[in-house]
């Protein structure tokens, strides 16, 4: 008789200082929490957990509060540049995008590749791949994008990144937030999948490259799966995800993994965030910035670390040692 897993599941939308007050919160909290409970309710249904990581971050690509697919941050030229990777546990298997534009969900480039003997493509042929595979062409600007890049440049940006949450009433302008969604699941199968996705961090050099097409920002094994979430060029010096994954693959239970690498990335002086899910179903959060706007649903409740306090660097659920 087949035994059947208790499905778990997380994701998030970005990392970075806090929001403003509670109606700031809220609002992410209705977004991330609609999400969740679609998803939940489909991995319950039997579908895979690399099927419910694509139309999960389908559905963070497509709300304009979160900076991928629509809603995505303008580059320094002002274009909108986006990337993606999907990783099945199961296989294996890493595939992704690199600053492909005109698509709505990057994410659907990145599942296209997972058969593909070449899996992970950049622009001009990931561009290609989006022509071959007939997906129509999309403009992804939002109004408040758009108004955002333009004070950046009249300020010549002197800033170095976009806001993580697309929402001026949500935000401090002067605080600088980092963008990227993330879902990480398990399925009754008791397989991991994780997927990533990202506008950048705006206002970027043409040509700069995101962590969330690495493996760097995005990993899966059999044993656990990791996003991750922040400045990419402090999650590609670390190797966060990956650095997590085989930890958790040499023995080390996965609250164990986050702590030693959020410890020595604290260490480092690092920004950033992760989330992530071992075959055991324990699930696990780690961040160094103010915030981590992530939710999750243990197999019970839906619950969320949006109003953790700061300095609070890791936190599990389901988890014997939690």
């Amino acid at each position: 008789m087949e035994i059947k897993v208790q499905p778990k599941l997380i994701i998030h939308g970005g990392a970075g200082s806090s929001l403003k007050g509670k109606g700031g919160v809220e609002t992410v909290r209705r977004s991330l929490y609609q999400i969740i409970e679609e998803i939940y309710s489909l991995l319950e249904s039997g579908i895979s957990a690399k099927e419910a990581v694509v139309r999960g971050c389908q559905m963070l690509e497509d709300n304009p509060r979160f900076n991928a697919g629509t809603g995505s941050v303008l580059q320094s030229d002002g274009q909108i540049r986006m990337s993606a990777s999907l990783m099945d546990g199961a296989s294996q298997s890493f595939s992704g995008v690199i600053n492909v534009s005109r698509v709505k969900n990057p994410i659907d480039l990145a599942i296209a590749l997972q058969s593909s003997p070449d899996r992970v493509l950049s622009d001009y042929g990931a561009a290609e791949l989006a022509r071959e595979l007939q997906i129509p062409s999309y403009n992804g600007l939002t109004e408040l994008r758009l108004q955002e890049w333009i004070q950046e440049r009249q300020d010549n940006f002197k800033r170095t990144m976009a806001g993580v949450v697309a929402e001026a009433e949500l935000v401090e302008t002067s605080n600088a937030r980092r963008g990227t969604i993330g879902v990480v699941a398990l399925d009754t199968q008791g397989r991991l999948s994780v997927g990533t996705s990202t506008g950048g961090k705006g206002f970027e050099r043409i040509g700069r490259v995101s962590d969330s097409a690495m493996p760097a920002g995005n990993y899966a094994t059999q044993y656990a799966a990791v996003s991750c979430t922040g400045i990419g060029e402090d999650i590609i010096d670390e190797c966060l995800a990956p650095r997590i994954v085989v930890r958790v693959t040499d023995g080390m239970s996965l609250k164990e993994a986050m702590q030693r690498t959020f410890a020595e990335a604290h260490e480092h002086k690092r920004d950033f965030g992760a989330i992530a899910l071992d075959a055991s179903g324990a699930i696990a959060w780690g961040k160094t910035s103010q915030a981590l706007l992530a939710a999750y649903h243990n197999g019970e409740k839906i619950g969320d670390t949006l109003e953790i306090p700061v300095g609070t660097e890791i936190g599990c659920v389901f988890s014997p040692e939690c």
